[in-house]
């Protein structure tokens, strides 16, 4: 008898046990419950406690309300081009009504991914390869927009859509590298030929730049050496006429200055002037002429015009030329440098007017007025 009690007593305990547990219920905090009574829909359980009437009320699976992300697996779309890609895709989504979700809708993730595929099919068929791969903004938006109109009567509430991934077949994407190749390597070689062009520019700027200062240069100094060759012209010209010199010494003078325009490697013809054996004959004619004792050509030209003087002009000898003074000054050795334009026609070599330069020389001649004397 005693054992029986006992055995009741516990069995009691349990079925105690049993229906407080099974009456008494917590909701997790973002958490739902639906409670169904003799199979019907009797309430939504929020987070907190509950009790339930035992074997008549039963609770359902909870419902997380938090916000979830579903990624779905690729679905093979064909483009506007016939070309198949496949197009991974991210949904967001949350439940906002849990009656809805769990009495409207048998699977609402398997709804989702099976809409989300439907839509992308709708979509990129429309699109060829290339706006496909550069509008997954407008896809996206599309998407959304499609899967929260059709998803908020399950009680669910799609937040955001995002393509994950475009895959385009294997031929398409080796096409794809060599264009994208090959473009890189026409930019590539855009950009080296405008920098060899900007660095060829700089150069011939640099050498136009150059070119222009040397020739400045050269053309201050060729002026430079113009005005002191005219200055140096102008002062032998004035010294040459102020000295008086006579004919006899021109022609000289002329007979000396011949061999020098034979000088140098590269003159192989020496043109003789028509003129020079005028010259010759005139100083040949003074060198062998005899004196006035009958004597013979032993006398030079020299001591023959050193008597012409002394008895023309008295017993003071008197040189063939009669130079003036010349005195240099700090003007003659500092060049006129503002002077850029000398005309050399305007020196010329004074002759004596009363000699003619194309005339032969004749010793016998007289000799021209010098100073207001007549020699003779």
């Amino acid at each position: 008898m005693d054992l029986a009690v006992i055995i009741l007593l516990a069995v009691l305990i349990v079925l105690v046990f049993i229906i407080l547990v099974r009456s008494v219920r917590i909701i997790p905090q973002a958490r739902a419950g639906i409670v169904e009574r003799l199979g019907k829909y009797q309430t939504t359980l929020t987070p907190g406690l509950h009790f339930l009437i035992p074997f008549v009320d039963r609770l359902l699976p909870l419902i997380d309300l938090r916000e979830q992300v579903q990624s779905f697996p690729a679905q093979s779309v064909i483009t506007e081009d016939n070309l198949v890609v496949g197009i991974d895709t991210v949904v967001y989504f949350q439940v906002t009504d849990p009656r809805a979700a769990t009495y409207e809708i048998v699977d609402y993730i398997q709804a989702a991914d099976q809409l989300t595929s439907a839509t992308l099919r709708n979509v990129v068929g429309g699109l060829n390869l290339e706006e496909a791969l550069t509008s997954r903004d407008k896809i996206n938006a599309e998407l959304r927009g499609v899967l929260d109109s059709t998803t908020g009567r399950w009680g669910i509430r799609v937040s955001r859509v995002d393509i994950k991934e475009i895959t385009p077949p294997p031929s398409i994407q080796d096409s794809m590298e060599k264009q994208m190749r090959a473009e890189r390597e026409r930019r590539a070689v855009i950009l080296t030929a405008e920098g060899d062009k900007q660095s060829r520019i700089l150069m011939a700027e640099g050498q136009r730049q150059s070119a222009i200062l040397s020739a400045e240069g050269e053309a201050k100094a060729a002026i430079l050496r113009a005005d002191g060759e005219a200055q140096a012209i102008r002062k032998v010209f004035d010294s040459i006429h102020r000295a008086r010199p006579t004919q006899k010494l021109l022609a000289y003078q002329y007979i000396q200055t011949l061999p020098k325009v034979a000088e140098g490697s590269a003159n192989k013809v020496w043109m003789i002037p028509a003129e020079l054996g005028d010259a010759l004959r005139g100083v040949g004619e003074f060198l062998s002429r005899p004196d006035e004792d009958g004597e013979g050509p032993g006398r030079n030209w020299a001591d023959e015009a050193d008597e012409e003087s002394a008895a023309s002009s008295g017993p003071e000898d008197e040189p063939l030329v009669t130079p003036e003074e010349v005195r240099i000054t700090e003007e003659d050795l500092t060049p006129n440098l503002e002077r850029t334009t000398v005309d050399p026609d305007e020196f010329t070599i004074p002759r004596p007017s009363s000699i003619d330069p194309e005339a032969p020389v004749h010793l016998s001649d007289p000799m021209p007025p010098q100073d207001g004397a007549d020699r003779r």
